[in-house]
């Protein structure tokens, strides 16, 4: 599992962000969700993180760049992500499917994204 916090740009906006790969789906906070376009979830997704259980009801399609490229996924809305602990707090969770998706890698000794694989086209069988 590899973790590195670093900000996305979110209509021109600096959200502070932690890629972990040890989280399967992406989550955004509601500040940062008043942004993107939301919708009602049909009935609400239990989500364990971080110690607790998480109810989100919403979700948002999160649009934005990573280091100058455009990307867009599906974040579920949630109250807060990490703890009060946190030097500064999390607005956005990038979980593993969208780090895949987009061809994100993590290089957790040197603290940054390996955006090496990031794809200029899709191709589907």
């Amino acid at each position: 599992m590899g973790r590195i916090r670093q900000t996305i740009n979110i209509h021109g906006r600096n959200v502070w962000t932690l890629f972990d790969t040890g989280a399967r789906n992406t989550y955004i906070i509601p500040d940062v969700a008043a942004q993107l376009t939301i919708t009602s979830l049909p009935r609400p997704t239990y989500t364990k993180l971080g110690g607790e259980t998480k109810v989100s009801s919403q979700a948002a399609v999160l649009v934005g760049e990573i280091d100058g490229k455009p990307f867009h996924t599906e974040a579920m809305v949630i109250d807060r992500i990490g703890n009060d602990e946190e030097e500064k707090a999390i607005e956005v969770l990038f979980g593993a499917l969208a780090m895949q998706q987009w061809g994100i890698r993590l290089i957790p000794e040197q603290e940054k994204l390996d955006l090496s694989h990031y794809p200029t086209e899709f191709t589907e069988f």
